[in-house]
């Protein structure tokens, strides 16, 4: 039986490092599991499980004769724990990092009996948990698709995290004001000049560039929680696949999968020389690894926009 979309589920796992029992909840899309090939895509900061449907926030790839075909493909995706879907916490946060979020997603397969990935796919966060899983689980993942994303927390990301910080911990109206600092790092400054032109919005007596500043913060108050906001800032900041000494080349020093890096050239957030950086690195260890670059205004945010872009390194990748 193939459905377009299944209703969130959820599970429980046990964290590593004796971090307790993690409620883990994840929706598949497409084919029922264990019937077709399965693509594991991991959502961004601010994102959800929720890839496909009329509701999807990567609709426009995720679906029947798209990109990641839904007609081919069983297509599994995880809420970050603590992100809020299902009212989800945690509580002692500060105590995760990101390869523990990688453990809890490998524990989630292994207790659906899921033993192998087609492609595992994240952008952003997603990307860098993506990464973390590479480093302890890559065995069972046969393509690795990482976007807009790197496997270290870089010193600008974490300066920008401490900042998201700061914002979520002081400010009187802290989801909406730490959303609008952070608008300003997934975008550019071309394309708030492209858009906006310094246009005025006469009824609010604001230029238009605050007011959909002011519209980002509003939504992401009204459907975020300052603890889900916290948590995963936390969790940005702390990627590293290097955190038990072992090196890059070390890791994945015998990995049979194929890495395909995407980047932005206009990212602000996950600059594209650092991407490309690890690219050199995994290519001179003779792994087999791609190395792609978006062409956009939009900066980061582009793999949520430029999807004929997308489109076009995604369906031979996954074909």
């Amino acid at each position: 039986m193939m459905r377009q979309s299944q209703k969130i589920q959820q599970i429980t796992v046990e964290a590593p490092r004796n971090l307790g029992p993690i409620h883990l909840s994840y929706q598949v899309f497409g084919q029922d599991l264990h019937t077709h090939p399965v693509v594991m895509i991991n959502h961004a900061l601010t994102g959800d499980a929720n890839v496909s449907g009329s509701t999807g926030w990567w609709k426009q790839l995720v679906g029947p004769e798209k990109a990641i075909d839904t007609n081919r493909f069983s297509v599994i995706s995880f809420n970050i724990p603590g992100n809020g879907v299902l009212g989800s916490t945690l509580k002692n946060f500060e105590k995760f990092h990101t390869a523990d979020i990688a453990h809890i997603f490998f524990q989630g397969l292994k207790k659906l009996q899921i033993r192998n990935l087609y492609a595992l796919i994240g952008g952003s966060i997603g990307g860098c948990i993506g990464w973390e899983f590479m480093a302890q689980f890559g065995k069972i993942v046969e393509r690795f698709v990482p976007i807009a994303t790197d496997w270290k927390s870089t010193d600008w990301l974490i300066a920008n995290c401490h900042l998201q910080e700061l914002i979520l911990k002081n400010s009187k109206n802290p989801v909406h004001d730490a959303r609008i600092h952070a608008m300003m790092c997934y975008r550019t400054p071309n394309s708030f000049t492209h858009r906006f032109q310094r246009t005025t919005n006469t009824d609010a007596g604001l230029y238009n560039v605050e007011t959909w500043l002011e519209h980002h913060g509003n939504k992401l108050k009204n459907r975020f929680s300052l603890q889900s906001y916290l948590t995963v800032n936390h969790l940005l900041r702390s990627v590293n696949c290097e955190r038990s000494g072992r090196t890059l080349e070390d890791i994945f020093a015998k990995s049979k999968t194929t890495f395909h890096l995407i980047s932005v050239d206009s990212d602000l957030f996950f600059t594209p020389e650092p991407i490309h950086a690890t690219y050199q690195r995994l290519k001179e260890n003779r792994l087999d690894v791609n190395y792609y670059e978006i062409q956009s205004l939009y900066g980061h945010d582009a793999f949520l926009i430029e999807y004929d872009q997308m489109n076009k390194i995604l369906t031979p990748i996954l074909n």
